[in-house]
C-alpha cells in the first residue's frame, strides 16, 4: 500500500503519464492514489508542461527537511483572527472557509481547519490558547482521529468488493439507463434510516422503508424488495459507499443479478446523483427526524413528488417521464 508521501518512482509514473497526455484520473488509478493527490502534486511542481519527477522529488525532500516556524507564530494577526472566530463558536472549518473568502490571494492570511485543530491540541507548539478548546463543539481536550487500522477493520466486513474503477464506461457517461446509486439517510442519533435508490440517467428515485433497523440483513431485504419492482433492463448495477450495511452485497448480487460497485473511502462525490437527491430529501426529512415514524405510504408520496418535479438537467422533463 502506498505511503502518505509520493516517492520518486511514483513521480516518474506521473511524468510519463503527463508526457502521454493522460488525464489525472487515469494516472491516479495506476498509482492507486486519489486523483486530487496527483493534481496537487503536478500543480505544486510546475504544472503539466513543466513537471519533472527528479526536480519534484528534490523540492519535496527540501521542504520536509527544512525547519519551519509554525504559521500562527509567524502570523500573529492570523492567530488573533482565528481566536476571534473560535470565541464566537465558529468551527475550524467555518473559520478556514471564511479566511479563504476574505483573502483569496494571500496564502499567509489563510489557514486550513487541520492546522487550527493541530494548534489547539498540540499545546506549547501550536500558537493558540488552550482555553479555546472549550469553544469547539466537542469540547474534548484531545483529538481522537480514526487510525488506519480502525478504518481497515471497519471495511473488512465487506469482504471482496468490486471497486468503482472497474465500473463499465456506460455507467459513467449515463448513456444506458438501469444503473443506480444508493445510500441510507440517517435519522436522529443514527438510530433510524430510510434507503434511497436513484437511477443515474433519469434521476428516478425509489425510497425504501427500514422499520426494523439498518443492519446488513435489513438493507439486503429492502434492496431486494425495491429491485423486484424493476424491469430486468433497468436493474443493471448499483453504486454504494463502503458502509457495513452492505456486508451482504455478494448475496444481493447473486440473488438479484445486480452488480454492486463500491466508491473509494470518503468519496461521496463518486455518487453525485444520490448526494444531490439526499439534499432534496432533507426538505422532507430534516436532520434529527425520527425516521421510524415515517410510514411506507409517506415515503411513496415523497418519491412520487420528487419524480414529478421538472429537472433542469433533463431539459424540463420530469424523472417519471424520462424513466417511462
Amino acid at each position: 500500500m502506498p505511503g502518505v508521501r509520493l516517492g520518486l518512482e511514483e513521480r516518474e509514473t506521473i511524468a510519463i503519464g503527463l508526457a502521454r497526455e493522460e488525464p489525472f484520473a487515469q494516472i491516479a488509478r495506476r498509482l492507486g492514489r486519489p486523483t486530487s493527490t496527483v493534481s496537487r502534486e503536478v500543480a505544486g511542481h510546475g504544472g503539466k508542461d513543466r513537471y519533472r519527477a527528479t526536480a519534484a522529488e528534490r523540492e519535496a525532500r527540501w521542504h520536509r527537511r527544512r525547519p519551519k516556524k509554525r504559521k500562527f507564530f509567524r502570523c500573529p494577526a492570523l492567530a488573533a483572527r482565528v481566536s476571534e472566530g473560535l470565541e464566537q463558536r465558529w468551527s475550524p472549518g467555518q473559520i478556514a472557509t471564511r479566511l479563504r473568502r476574505e483573502f483569496p490571494d494571500d496564502a499567509e492570511a489563510r489557514v486550513s481547519h487541520e492546522t487550527i485543530y493541530a494548534s489547539l491540541y498540540c499545546q506549547g507548539r501550536g500558537g493558540l490558547r488552550k482555553e479555546l478548546i472549550s469553544a469547539l463543539r466537542s469540547g474534548r481536550a484531545r483529538r481522537r482521529p480514526r487510525s488506519r487500522g480502525e478504518q481497515a477493520r471497519r471495511h473488512n466486513v465487506l469482504g471482496d468488493m468490486v471497486p468503482i474503477s472497474e465500473r463499465p464506461p456506460e455507467v459513467a457517461d449515463r448513456a444506458v439507463p438501469g444503473h443506480w446509486e444508493g445510500d441510507l439517510i440517517m435519522g436522529a442519533f443514527n438510530r433510524s434510516a430510510i434507503l434511497t435508490l436513484v437511477e443515474r440517467a433519469t434521476r428516478y428515485t425509489l425510497l425504501g422503508d427500514l422499520p426494523g433497523g439498518h443492519s446488513a440483513s435489513e438493507v439486503y431485504a429492502c434492496l431486494m424488495e425495491l429491485i423486484r419492482t424493476l424491469p430486468a433492463n433497468l436493474a443493471r448495477s448499483l453504486t454504494w459507499d463502503q458502509g457495513k450495511e452492505m456486508a451482504m452485497h455478494a448475496t444481493f448480487t447473486v440473488d438479484s443479478g445486480v452488480q454492486v460497485y463500491f466508491c473509494d473511502p470518503h468519496s461521496p462525490w463518486q455518487r453525485p446523483t444520490n448526494e444531490n437527491t439526499t439534499g432534496l430529501l432533507r426538505q422532507y426529512f430534516p436532520k434529527g427526524t425520527d425516521l421510524d415514524l415515517v410510514t411506507k405510504d409517506h415515503l411513496d408520496s415523497v418519491a412520487a413528488e420528487l419524480n414529478g418535479r421538472p429537472r433542469i438537467v433533463l431539459q424540463g422533463e420530469t424523472p417519471a417521464e424520462a424513466y417511462a
